[in-house]
């Protein structure tokens, strides 16, 4: 017999919205309004640039941390809209902003240590969190209308908390918090002297109010780590680039550990970043132009069902409540066998998911349409 492997893997589980995602695919004339990817194209320039990099053969390693020019015109890039001060010596090019979480958590966590996470939140992070012999705690924020308060924060603290994950716009919730709202929790965090991870990666797709960074608060920086990419803002998930900001100090130790995991970022896939933050820069304003009008479909459409629903200030994400006593995966796999539509359960989410729905609406708007019309039909039905 083989000798046991890592029980730490063995007891993760693979996430909840590809499990859902996966089991309903093959049934005919289900419509799907499940996964978070934009349905917008790459930018034209951003297809040149990679064309281009392949034709002149940049295919070689770059530098672990990432080219040196891309550091340099992404925090410049990150620094004009959200009024940060990174430099090139700030930032880590990774593959996608998954790795950059997961070189942040195996640099900073020890078994033992504990990490707050609001909830209901995005999977990917009580996974990573495990691995490293850590432990999650999670904050039950349902009755803040999403949004972490510091009050919620400082009653979770232990003399074992090490990390806050922040992600603002929430995926699955897309719910944001002000200025005056980061600087309460940022105001906690210092006070324990907590490090704080916050997952940027929906900044550019904000609609009330402008994206407020952490890093506008320079009494924090020290113990800051910035997570942000291309994926969401550019429509870029398939090219896989990331950025990890953070101090001067830890920035050459999250790149030991990139470097012992993947060398770089692919070559061609940062010559493509390069130009999405210069020539292309200004990409995300049409395609956030349009998810706002269908945030504003959508929120018109569940209200008048009589949902109550906390209307998202970013990303692309609803999160609801139906009038029904059953677990969410189940009332998930009802909507797919009664009205052929496809929505993730809350139960994927975290503890206080549970009981919720959550809709994508990173899709045409006569999907959007047609989805919630099965939604409407299925509730007078039900």
């Amino acid at each position: 017999m083989p000798k046991p492997m890592n029980p730490a893997v063995r007891d993760i589980a693979l996430s909840g919205i590809r499990k859902f995602f996966n089991l309903v695919q093959d049934k005919e004339d289900i419509l799907s309004l499940t996964i978070g990817q934009p349905d917008f194209t790459v930018p034209d320039t951003v297809k040149h640039a990679v064309k281009e990099a392949v034709d002149l053969n940049k295919t070689t390693y770059t530098q672990n941390q990432g080219l040196y020019e891309l550091r340099e015109k992404t925090s410049a890039y990150i620094n004009e809209r959200y009024h940060a001060n990174w430099t090139a010596d700030h930032v880590l090019v990774t593959v996608g902003a998954s790795q950059a979480i997961d070189i942040a958590l195996r640099t900073l966590l020890v078994p033992g240590d504990e990490v707050i996470l609001p909830s209901p939140i995005y999977p990917g992070y009580e996974p990573l969190v495990k691995l490293q012999g850590a432990h999650v705690v999670e904050i039950d924020t349902t009755e803040s209308k999403f949004k972490l308060t510091p009050t919620q924060l400082e009653k979770a603290i232990t003399d074992k908390t090490k990390v806050l994950i922040l992600p603002y716009p929430s995926n699955p919730t897309g719910v944001t918090l002000t200025k005056e709202e980061l600087a309460d929790i940022k105001d906690v965090a210092k006070k324990y002297d907590l490090y704080i991870i916050t997952d940027e990666i929906y900044s550019a797709i904000s609609f009330d109010t402008p994206h407020v960074s952490m890093a506008t608060f320079e009494d924090i920086k020290d113990q800051l780590i910035v997570i942000n990419g291309l994926s969401k803002s550019h429509a870029m998930t398939g090219l896989r680039i990331g950025f990890l900001f953070g101090p001067k100090w830890l920035i050459p130790e999250f790149t030991k550990v990139l470097q012992y995991n993947v060398s770089c970022a692919t070559s061609t896939s940062q010559y493509a970043a390069l130009n999405a933050v210069t020539e292309a820069k200004d990409a995300p304003i049409q395609m956030c132009a349009e998810y706002l009008k269908r945030r504003d479909y959508v929120y018109h459409r569940l209200t008048k069902m009589g949902l109550d629903v906390v209307k998202p200030g970013g990303a692309f994400y609803f999160m609801f409540k139906l009038k029904d006593s059953r677990p969410s995966f189940e009332v998930a796999l009802d909507l797919v066998n009664r009205a052929n539509l496809a929505l993730v359960p809350g139960s994927s989410f975290g503890q206080y998911g549970e009981g919720f729905l959550r809709l994508s609406f990173a899709y045409s708007m006569a999907t959007l349409k047609e989805g919630l019309d099965r939604l409407e039909s299925y509730l007078q039905h039900n």
